[in-house]
């Protein structure tokens, strides 16, 4: 079964799940193209295709709207189709302007990640940062048996993100650890983050925020996933252990350090997709065994 067709299965039973009944009506348009759609949002007369017609009352909308205590439009953002970590996310909307991203946990799964952020964010919110900007939790809670986060829209401006910034954004994280050992955001990928305005650093997603591991898990794994862009994953798997050492420099770590660190990263990323029960880079026999194998003298 290809994408198109799973992304199409999986938007079914998303709308049956977030715009359960009858009651009240609104049109909504597949957007680009209803058979590889992006986006579900409310539809305007120069929409392309047919209308879809969806239930207003007991719907995910009228929840978020008493939820604000204003109307609230939603869009639902069509997630490809796999994912371990998939979940509806939507964007809320009330007089013409963005109010909230909220995500849904609609599995067992996706529920502890929601909540897993939700706590991660508010405590971060009682931490005076000074590099990193998080998003604020708006709301958690349930709706229907599903998992409800609303979380403040950062003011995105797409640019390079520096090394410098990115150092100073990982120590920044790594501290809120406090006592109980260095934390890191667990996904701080390229399209997690943005430069601000103002020199900070805008990150989102903090669903993999945890406390306890090495120092710099961070860096190197926006480093590798930076390299998955253009490499296999043996490949790419290589590339961020032989450019640990650069990369972790500035947090103060030796080159034994950086390299032992970045094999410590990589299981742990494989024990990660294990837990999900998903494995997008493919068996780790095949992109992680051979280096951990010829490098186990360094663990």
């Amino acid at each position: 079964m290809n994408d198109a067709r799973n992304r199409l299965i999986y938007l079914a039973g998303t709308i049956d799940l977030l715009y359960p009944g009858s009651g009240g009506t609104r049109a909504y348009t597949l957007l680009p193209h209803a058979r590889l759609p992006r986006r579900l949002t409310p539809s305007r007369w120069w929409h392309p295709g047919r209308r879809l017609t969806l239930a207003t009352r007991g719907s995910i909308a009228e929840h978020l709207g008493e939820v604000f205590g204003v109307p609230v439009e939603t869009v639902l953002r069509v997630r490809p189709a796999r994912r371990a970590n998939r979940k509806p996310v939507l964007e809320a909307y009330s007089g013409g302007e963005l109010v909230a991203y909220v995500k849904i946990g609609d599995t067992e799964r996706t529920r502890a990640l929601v909540a897993n952020e939700a706590a991660a964010l508010e405590r971060l919110a009682g931490r005076p940062l000074k590099t990193v900007v998080a998003p604020t939790v708006l709301h958690h809670g349930s709706w229907r048996g599903l998992g409800v986060l609303a979380l403040s829209p950062l003011r995105v401006r797409r640019g390079r993100v520096t090394a410098p910034l990115l150092a100073r954004a990982v120590k920044e994280i790594a501290a809120t650890g406090d006592d109980g050992g260095h934390a890191w955001h667990g996904d701080l990928s390229p399209w997690n983050v943005a430069p601000s305005g103002d020199g900070r650093l805008l990150v989102w997603d903090w669903e993999r925020y945890e406390i306890g591991v090495p120092y710099g898990f961070d860096v190197l794994h926006h480093l590798f996933q930076r390299a998955l862009r253009r490499m296999d994953p043996a490949t790419a798997a290589r590339a961020c252990l032989a450019q640990s050492s650069r990369a972790l420099a500035p947090l103060g770590l030796s080159a034994a350090q950086a390299r032992q660190t970045a094999l410590r990263y990589l299981i742990a990323l494989a024990d990660r997709h294990a837990a999900d029960g998903h494995e997008p880079l493919g068996p780790p026999a095949r992109w992680l065994n051979p280096l951990v194998d010829y490098q186990e003298a360094l663990l």
